[in-house]
């Protein structure tokens, strides 16, 4: 079980207060991913869950039992960390077996554990090296292998792909993801990079300023924001905002449409301004058009064959159906 409650949960540093009274529920078994811009909270929130920070107020309840003052070792909860943490003098072996050296656990079960860690992670080859003789995505899954061991209520991951090249990140991606459906269990992932968290959560947690502004799958947030703050974040490339008269004829203060929501031509459409960069990228080309009257740029996201580029007069047509509109608030209006 992992089911994890946050209550009126609030932490300050000094006199500044860097979470508000925030409610959270995450399910046992669902994967939820914090995510938002740097210093929005979600690193702390973590951390707060984890018992490495202390409440201010509020509670933490883990399976129904308030957690709030148990020491983090006490929790049920592995964490992984950005930076691994491995001990570079011992082996793959010894690394992934200390926490349950720690616990007192006997050796047969430990390398019961550490072979089926191991098998899940593709690592039986790599027991006997030293963590400096392995890749970074390596070191990542050994850190992965040292948290599954513990068999805990739930596992928090702070970042963990960071570090990682592009490729890597990707596989790494690909493997957490995976690693969730077999073992089913409670997994909370913190990143700043939003295609992450479209890609692997259950529910996406998107916070600014340490407020939860909506909290739902990857898909409701895609495709019914609450405001334009999630609107603008979720997405890559990112949701085109517009204002002014153009957003009046819709009823709107605010319209957002999407790259991909964009028909473009060289003949005809409702909009139009000339290419200040195209970016051909295989299967998609993105264009980024300037001098619309509409917004400072427009990213229309596009066929990969197109030929358009620098200098290039283009128009463009919104698809009528994915408008989104915002009031003068920015909350989306239904």
């Amino acid at each position: 079980m992992g089911r994890i409650q946050l209550e009126n949960v609030t932490k300050s540093f000094g006199n500044v207060e860097v979470i508000p009274p925030l409610n959270l529920t995450i399910e046992d078994g669902e994967f939820a991913v914090f995510v938002g811009p740097s210093g929005c909270g979600k690193s702390t929130l973590l951390r707060l869950i984890a018992g490495l920070e202390d409440v201010t107020s509020g509670t933490i309840s883990i399976d129904g039992t308030e957690a709030t003052q148990v020491p983090p070792a006490k929790r049920g909860l592995a964490m992984v960390f950005q930076s691994y943490a491995l001990y570079p003098h011992m082996s793959v072996r010894k690394n992934i077996a200390f926490p349950m050296k720690m616990a007192g656990i006997d050796e047969a079960e430990q390398n019961k554990r550490i072979e089926a860690a191991a098998k899940a992670l593709n690592l039986t080859d790599y027991l006997d090296r030293k963590p400096g003789q392995l890749s970074g995505g390596q070191r990542q899954r050994v850190a992965i292998g040292r948290a599954i061991v513990r068999e805990p209520a739930a596992f928090l991951f702070d970042e963990p792909l960071s570090n990682l090249d592009a490729a890597l990140r990707v596989g790494m991606r690909l493997e957490i993801s995976e690693l969730h459906e077999r073992l089913e269990t409670t997994m909370i992932y913190v990143t700043h990079d939003q295609v992450e968290a479209m890609t692997m959560a259950d529910k996406i947690v998107v916070l600014r300023a340490g407020v939860i502004e909506q909290v739902g799958s990857p898909l409701e947030l895609y495709n019914s924001p609450c405001n334009t703050f999630v609107a603008g974040f979720i997405g890559s490339p990112k949701m085109n905002l517009i204002e002014g008269p153009e957003a009046a004829k819709y009823n709107a203060q605010t319209i957002g449409v999407r790259p991909e929501h964009l028909e473009v031509s060289a003949e005809s459409g409702d909009w139009s301004g000339r290419v200040s960069v195209s970016e051909h990228l295989g299967s998609d080309t993105f264009l980024h058009v300037h001098d619309t009257g509409l917004a400072d740029s427009i990213t229309v996201r596009t066929d990969g064959n197109v030929s358009f580029k620098h200098g290039d007069r283009v128009f463009m047509t919104p698809r009528a159906d994915v408008i989104h509109r915002f009031d003068a608030q920015g909350l989306r209006i239904e």
